[in-house]
């Protein structure tokens, strides 16, 4: 009887961590993240606090149809977020091989960063326990490292130019 109450008071716990990461909001601090990128680096967000803001865009898969709309719509609007000081990832829960793969098929000039342990994923809420992928969010994060905007509606086709759009409305500075 103890054991089953233990039980089921961990897993209670278990999921109500679970659900806590899936409620990330405007305003709060964004998890900090160390990911592998399709360039070989390692990108962290700590690095970039204080001096940028990021984008942190989540897909479900490497190679498949939606997922290769939004990276090329990336990659084809590259040039319209450049104009602002915004470091930019996509990132998936597929190992970096796979990613690195994807990456050079369509030829991005940014890195896909790898989450295969999806650790980061269920940091930011965005794994889908049943599909074992990421959902299609995409995280704005101020220099300051706190959540400024979440896409949960992302649009693939054009994800790259609507992107530039909300930095723009966001308020975040143009390169000088």
């Amino acid at each position: 009887m103890k054991l089953s109450s233990l039980l089921v008071c961990s897993m209670i716990l278990t999921i109500a961590n679970i659900l806590s990461a899936a409620e990330l909001k405007v305003g709060d601090n964004a998890p900090d993240f160390s990911l592998v990128g399709t360039d070989g680096k390692t990108y962290k967000l700590s690095d970039f606090k204080g001096k940028k803001a990021v984008v942190l865009a989540w897909f479900p898969r490497a190679d498949t149809p939606g997922c290769t709309k939004e990276c090329t719509s990336f990659k084809n609007d590259g040039p319209k977020m450049r104009d602002y000081d915004v470091a930019y990832f996509t990132a998936s829960n597929d190992p970096p091989e796979k990613n690195k793969a994807f990456a050079d098929k369509l030829g991005v000039d940014y890195p896909i960063l790898s989450d295969p342990s999806s650790s980061v994923a269920t940091a930011y809420g965005v794994l889908n326990p049943e599909r074992k992928a990421a959902n299609r969010w995409t995280f704005y994060i101020g220099a300051d490292g706190k959540i400024l905007y979440i896409d949960k509606t992302v649009k693939t086709d054009s994800h790259g130019a609507d992107v530039a759009a909300k930095l723009g409305e966001l308020g975040v500075a143009k390169k000088k």
